[in-house]
Order: C-alpha cells, then structure tokens, then sequence
C-alpha cells in the first residue's frame, strides 16, 4: 500500500500458564503487600478495577464481598487494585463493608504489568486473575461490564 508498512502490535497481555507479574503495593490494613513475599506459596485472586464509588466498582466489590466465604474456605485471598489512593480505598472498604484488602497502584505500573491498564485513559480495566500457589496464572476474566461475573467465574474455575 503506497509503500507503508503496518506492523502487528505487540500485546503483552497475560495468558494462562505465564508467571504473574511480581509486586509490592500499600494495602488497606495498613501494611504494604508484596506477592512474592506474603503470598508465597498462596493461591491468590487478584482483581483490577477502575475506580471506588462507581456503580460497576461497588457491584463487583459487592459481589466479591458476598462470594467471599467461598474463597475464604479455599484458604485464598481476594485483593481488589485500582489506582484510587488508600484513604479512599479505606472509605470504599468501611462503606462497603468489604473484608478483604484493596491495595492501591497509584502510579499505575502494577495494573499496566498485568495489562489492566486503559492507555490513552490511564485508567485500570475490569480483569481478574486467578494465580495458583507458584503465582502462575490459572484463570483470567475479563469484562468491564460483567461487574457480578468476575468472582462467580473465579469460584467456578476452583470448582474444577
């Protein structure tokens, strides 16, 4: 065409079977959490979300809050990432009454590794992931609008 070439992007999207992207973040329980370190040996659920206080965000916070017995059961932590500050986060949990931590990825860099980050927007995307205890990625649900489908899909990938 006219002599202009088009290159295929490059996706760095995560997919089974890779290994999950390592990370040290502040939590809501007031202490900083790093995957590799207080998870190790942990089956982990990992959801990205936009933001605290949308409609789409409560419900799907909800929604994890409500299915929460079943992963507690499964001895695996839920911890919900945005780029929403720990104060905020903190508001959200309290309101929400939402038992499990929110860690907050100010800058962004976390929710861009597990490519959860909108580029233009800079804002993360709904996508959750299910890590087995070596941190390899097991599951992965990815939806912006199925706010409720997230933790019933992780629930059901354990069912297995």
């Amino acid at each position: 065409m006219n002599g202009v070439r088009f290159e295929k992007r490059k996706t760095m999207a995560l997919k089974k079977g890779a290994a999950a992207p390592d990370f040290t973040l502040p939590a809501t329980s007031d202490q900083t959490i790093t995957l590799s370190k207080d998870l190790k040996g942990k089956a982990v659920v990992l959801y990205f979300y936009p933001k605290d206080f949308t409609p789409g965000c409560t419900a799907e916070a909800c929604e994890f809050r409500d299915q929460f017995e079943g992963f507690r059961d499964l001895d695996i932590p839920i911890f919900g990432i945005s780029r929403d500050d720990i104060p905020t986060h903190e508001k959200f949990k309290k309101a929400h009454r939402l038992p499990f931590d929110l860690l907050s990825d100010s800058s962004g860099k976390v929710c861009k590794a597990y490519d959860a980050l909108i580029p233009l927007i800079k804002m993360p995307k709904r996508v959750t992931y299910l890590l087995d205890e070596n941190h390899q990625i097991v599951g992965i649900f990815a939806g912006m609008f199925e706010n409720k489908a997230h933790a019933q899909s992780m629930l059901k990938l354990l069912e297995k």
